[in-house]
Formats: structure tokens, C-alpha cells, sequence
């Protein structure tokens, strides 16, 4: 997706290359980077509430708020004051606007903009306030025993499609005031009524022990079928409703009492919705074997995701003189990311500070 970003202009990132792409090729860049959104941070608040629960049960609560600062709020506060200015201030590959690099560290500590510097690992502070509100609402709500032990119905067909509509209603609603594109401390509240959402849903799929039995369920693998299918022409079908093709602007989109904003909302959930079942249901019949690999690339995820825009942009710099089609290019920082960003992830994590958080 970020590497999507330096060439499409399609979103926001630190780098955005020159030249812009003509309005085909964003276009096209809009239907790779809007399938991805659609769902693929849902899926990771949905694993985090999975998780949290079981964690919540086990640690109690004042262990499990502990456990939950270290593990996402150390590594999110030293994005904020080390990589996010490291990246801005002193790599800089838009020029140098700072002035003095101390002078520069100094204000962006000094006028607390820090706080909006959190890079990808606003998912994160997300998920670390998430967990916080798990810890309020149990003290409000707590299980009883068999409660929190016991099995529940899997979702359905009914379920689902009332999911459905709960998604796209919410999503619609909170873009009449926080459009794409606005954020409140890095963070896109456009996006949020799914985070939260599938948050809770991993939550009660962990009380209810559904999980598996959903993503092994042919319902999540024909959802998975219809969105890859169907979910492009979908796309198309609302932008071309907007007018993108012939070359009107995107305001109509991204939020407001507008019926295109209504149908990428509804779009996007549904899509999303189709795609994180069709995931759920690939992962949980091809790849539910621990292997070395797995156990190897698993260990080093998250220091992949703190460290990866530091490996993107030092590679874009790097790619700078290099004369190709942006679809190459992109394909080339992802895999050149890839392989550095975990490179680095291991070396920072045979540091004994950095293991503890990573």
C-alpha cells in the first residue's frame, strides 16, 4: 500500500514522486489500494480483539494494560520521537525545509506535534486505547465464568448481512463529518466504524469460539469468491457514477450527504466484508501450518511494520534516477522493502531493550 502511495498519489505518505501519473493509471492504482483498504486493517483490529480478550482473561486487568504499554505503546512513542523525525528531519527527500536538524527535533517536541507522528503505528495507539476501552467495558459488563468460557452460534447469513448494513450505515455516517482524507492525530476517523467494529468481532469471536468454525465455513469462502469477482466491477461501477473516468474530481467520493459518498461506503464494507471472509477462509485451509518460515517471518512482523517506512523511503531516494513505468517501480520498493524491512527487524531485535517490545 505505502509503496502504492509514492507512485500513485493515491493517499498520503511521506514521499510522494514526481511525476504525478496521468488519470488512467491512478485510476488503476485505485482499484489495487481500494481493495487493500477495504479490508486488510479490519482484519488486523479483528485478530487484535481475538487476542485481547484471551489476554484480558488471562492477565487480569491491571496485567493486561501492562503488558498492552509495552508491547504498543513504547514502540508507537518511539516512532513518534525517533523514526517519524529521522525520516522527516534528517533523511528529508523533499528538500531541505527544516533548517537546523537540533532546532527542528526541538520544535517538533517542544509544540507536542509529535503526537500527530506516529506513522503507520497509529494502528497501534488505535488498538492500545481499544484495549483500554475492553478493560472499561468488562469492569462495567464482566462475564461470569461460564460465560466467558462458553460456545456461542456462529454468525450466519442473517447475521452477516445486518454486520453488513451496520458497516456501511456507520461508515456513511461518520464521513458526513470526517471525509477521506481528514485525520485527528494521524488518525482517519472515515475509516474507524470498521476498526471498531471488527474489534468487537474478534472480541466476541473469542468468547464464543466461532472463529475457525466461520473461516473454515463455505459461506466465508463464496463471500471471499463474490468480492474478488464482483467487487471490481462494483468499483467501477461507482466511480464511473461519479464521473472519475471522465476526469471530475473526487469530492463527491469521500464523504458528505452525497450519493456517491453512499455507494463507495457501502462499496467498500461490502467489498471489505467479502474479502476478509475469503482471507479468513485461505489462511485457515492453506496456511494453518507452523513451519520454520512462518515461525521466522511471524516473529518478525511487527518490526517489519515499525521499520518499513524508514526501508521505503531510504529505497525510493535510491530509485530516484531509475527511468520505468510506476507499476515496475512499485513492484520493485515492495519487494526491496520487503526483504530490508525484515533484514532490519532482525537485527533490531537481537537487541535485548527492542526484543522485550518486539
Amino acid at each position: 500500500m505505502h509503496a502504492c502511495v509514492t507512485y500513485s498519489h493515491v493517499g498520503s505518505w511521506y514521499v510522494m514522486e514526481q511525476p504525478e501519473p496521468d488519470v488512467l493509471t491512478r485510476i488503476a492504482f485505485m482499484f489495487w489500494q481500494g481493495h487493500l483498504q477495504s479490508f486488510f486493517m479490519g482484519i488486523l483490529f479483528l485478530v487484535g480483539g481475538y487476542f485481547a480478550q484471551g489476554s484480558l482473561r488471562r492477565r487480569g486487568a491491571s496485567g493486561f494494560l501492562r503488558e498492552r504499554l509495552v508491547r504498543l505503546g513504547v514502540p508507537a512513542l518511539f516512532y513518534m520521537v525517533a523514526l517519524n523525525p529521522l525520516i522527516n528531519i534528517v533523511i528529508n527527500p523533499n528538500g531541505d525545509r527544516y533548517g537546523s536538524l537540533g532546532a527542528a527535533y526541538v520544535r517538533y517536541l517542544a509544540t507536542f506535534r509529535f503526537l500527530g507522528g506516529s506513522g503507520p503505528m497509529w494502528f497501534a495507539v488505535a488498538l492500545l486505547a481499544f484495549c483500554a476501552g475492553l478493560v472499561v467495558w468488562r469492569r462495567f459488563r464482566p462475564e461470569s465464568g461460564a460465560r466467558s468460557e462458553g460456545k456461542s452460534a456462529v454468525p450466519g447469513p442473517r447475521a452477516l448481512a445486518l454486520w453488513a448494513l451496520a458497516l456501511v450505515a456507520s461508515t456513511f455516517l461518520v464521513r458526513t463529518v470526517q471525509p477521506i482524507g481528514q485525520s485527528v492525530l494521524n488518525m482517519q476517523l472515515c475509516f474507524f466504524p470498521q476498526y471498531i467494529l471488527a474489534f468487537a468481532a474478534g472480541v466476541e469471536a473469542s468468547k464464543g469460539g466461532w472463529l475457525q468454525a466461520i473461516a473454515r465455513s463455505a459461506l466465508a469462502r463464496r463471500a471471499g469468491w463474490a468480492a474478488l469477482v464482483l467487487g471490481p466491477v462494483a468499483l467501477a461501477a461507482v466511480l464511473m457514477g461519479a464521473g472519475v473516468a471522465q476526469g471530475k474530481g473526487l469530492d463527491t467520493l469521500v464523504g458528505g450527504w452525497k450519493l456517491p459518498a453512499l455507494g463507495l461506503a457501502a462499496w467498500e464494507q461490502l467489498a471489505g466484508l467479502g474479502l476478509g471472509l475469503g482471507a479468513l477462509s485461505f489462511c485457515s485451509r492453506r496456511l494453518d501450518q507452523s513451519t520454520a518460515l512462518s515461525r521466522w517471518l511471524a516473529d518478525r512482523s511487527f518490526g517489519v511494520y515499525l521499520l518499513h517506512p524508514v526501508a521505503l523511503v531510504l529505497l525510493t531516494v535510491a530509485f530516484r534516477p531509475l527511468q520505468a513505468d510506476p507499476f515496475l517501480k512499485v513492484s520493485l520498493l515492495t519487494g526491496a522493502g520487503l526483504g530490508v524491512s525484515y533484514m532490519a527487524s532482525d537485527l533490531v531485535r537481537r537487541v535485548p531493550l527492542f526484543r522485550a517490545m518486539l
